[in-house]
């Protein structure tokens, strides 16, 4: 197997690289920390505009939607040198990475210039309104409703988990709008400004403690949206919802990866268990690399392979899991304590990436569940790859 690149894509890594060499901002700059992932202060709004102007936010976008018409293999390495330094290109990433990608793909051209522009800039931010308390991985169950009412759409339900809503300007809302249809072909998607009549946000902590409130409750109240905020089309939001976790899976074997070798670096083990531990993540670390490489390589080609998705998503979400649990067991009570870092791209990191050992395994859960729970992607596996029937 070659895992080196053309030169060309080398070249493509050579040029963002010294982009980040002389743009980055200072540490002076950057004192305020963004609260959840919708909140960005302005330091990270000039960050996330420097980029945009520059094609790169999203290389793989045309130069208008902050892009350079990027090939495959280019935003590969994009990523990978962002992961490498330990930095974001947007501190909104589901606003950036899913909801705005999602309307380049979905939206019409008037709701691209409206609402996905102005979150490629920066200029607002957005967060994802899928998950309900009956419809977590099997979003088809959702039961918040939208029903027509002339020209606008009357909508009543709830949201839970809903990253960073709180501080969302507008959510991207699956809502069924054919109670009467087949569960997944009554859906719909909407945008919903967070400031409209009616829409209610709660945020509520996590595992990591009281301070830290990103997931939210979000409720609807009769709130009333304009028809053209569907996007999409009517009752076909199934697809919508597809396409956008295929935006949120995309590449995420890399973030894994990169998670599980700050572990492997981070951790000194001390007894013949913890040194077995650590070569079994090891292992992990490589066997994710490769089989990473193999679908980043028939994604390059334009072949569609669903075990090259579902597959590094299951092992990097469990790898990374065990490792920080094992990391947690050896470091016993100094676990619980924060560690300082003072490396050169220090500023640009969200806290967690240098968070005490019981910080990193808590978090570590959210990739079990995120893009897609390891439940499903086992499905995925046994009935899409293996041919395995369904229990």
């Amino acid at each position: 197997m070659q895992l080196e690149f053309d030169p060309d894509v080398e070249d493509f890594r050579a040029e963002f690289s010294a982009f980040l060499d002389e743009h980055l901002p200072s540490a002076a700059d950057t004192l305020e920390r963004p609260r959840s992932v919708s909140h960005m202060p302005q330091w990270a709004r000039d960050w996330q505009r420097l980029l945009f102007d520059n094609g790169w936010l999203l290389p793989a976008q045309p130069p208008e939607f902050g892009g350079r018409n990027a090939s495959v293999l280019q935003s590969f390495v994009h990523l990978e040198e962002l992961c490498r330094r330990r930095i974001y290109h947007s501190f909104n990433p589901q606003g950036v990475n899913i909801i705005a990608a999602s309307l380049l793909t979905f939206g019409t051209d008037e709701q691209k210039q409206q609402w996905a522009v102005p979150v490629l800039k920066g200029e607002r931010t957005a967060s994802l309104g899928m998950s309900e308390p009956s419809a977590g991985s099997d979003l088809a169950s959702l039961r918040t409703k939208a029903v027509l009412d002339g020209d606008e759409f009357v909508v009543n339900g709830q949201k839970v988990w809903t990253s960073g809503a709180h501080d969302a300007d507008w959510l991207l809302t699956f809502v069924r709008t054919d109670p009467d249809a087949p569960k997944h072909k009554g859906i719909s998607v909407l945008i919903i400004p967070t400031d409209t009549e009616g829409v209610v946000c709660r945020p509520f902590a996590d595992l990591t403690g009281e301070e830290n409130k990103d997931f939210n409750e979000v409720f609807f109240a009769d709130v009333r949206v304009p028809a053209e905020n569907l996007v999409g089309p009517l009752n076909g939001g199934w697809k919508v919802a597809n396409g956008s976790l295929g935006h949120e899976r995309t590449m995420m074997w890399l973030g894994f990866a990169d998670r599980i070798a700050n572990s492997i670096g981070d951790f000194t083990p001390s007894t013949p268990l913890e040194r077995d531990q650590l070569a079994s993540t090891i292992m992990d670390y490589q066997a994710l690399r490769l089989l990473g490489s193999v679908g980043l390589a028939k994604a390059a080609r334009g072949e569609v392979d669903v075990a090259a998705v579902s597959v590094p998503k299951l092992l990097g979400a469990e790898a990374e899991l065990r490792a920080a649990n094992n990391a947690l067991v050896a470091a016993g009570p100094e676990g619980l304590i924060h560690p300082s870092f003072s490396g050169p791209y220090a500023h640009m990191n969200l806290d967690h990436y240098y968070a005490s050992w019981f910080e990193r395994y808590a978090r570590s859960f959210s990739g079990t569940i995120a893009g897609g729970t390891s439940e499903i992607q086992r499905n995925i596996i046994a009935q899409q790859v293996l041919g395995l029937p369904r229990g």
